[in-house]
């Protein structure tokens, strides 16, 4: 591989590593505008079971607060799938017990828990790679070489 093809390499990647953090922090923001969202639902659940313990009668507020809560329920489930695709996007996972550890690992560095055989999610696929003969590293359609150890990627094989 020429120092210019090098250079081109190490600039792709760092060009994708952008526009990962980039999506990485857009998704960050939908977290964070969700969550204040949540903060002003908890507010209003407080001053609903408030105004109805000021007029004596609990039970009048039982139904608003079941609605806000619902609210609630549907604003946690769509940061769990918001931070489901910063987890794809950094190609990690997360164990039961709460430790986030690499998409790759079998089991968990702190329980011990086995993670199930899972396959890459959605986000390779269409994405096209040439595996090294070799080494069986995945590499970029237009490579010439493989990235691992150099062997001649070539049609025939």
């Amino acid at each position: 591989m020429s120092f210019f093809d090098r250079v081109k390499q190490g600039a792709s990647e760092a060009a994708k590593k952008a526009q990962q953090t980039v999506e990485i922090t857009k998704l960050k923001s939908q977290i964070s505008s969700k969550e204040k969202e949540m903060d002003k639902i908890q507010l209003k659940i407080g001053k609903a079971v408030y105004q109805a313990f000021t007029t004596g009668d609990l039970a009048q507020s039982e139904a608003e607060v079941m609605d806000y809560c619902e609210e609630l329920v549907l604003l946690e489930q769509d940061i769990a799938a918001i931070d489901d695709k910063i987890k794809n996007m950094k190609s990690e996972k997360a164990c039961t017990c709460g430790k986030v550890v690499p998409i790759d690992l079998k089991f968990c560095p702190d329980c011990g828990k086995r993670f199930p055989d899972e396959p890459r999610s959605e986000d390779t696929i269409g994405d096209i790679r040439v595996i090294c003969r070799h080494c069986n590293t995945e590499n970029d359609i237009g490579s010439k070489y493989c990235i691992q150890c150099g062997d001649e990627l070539s049609a025939s094989g």
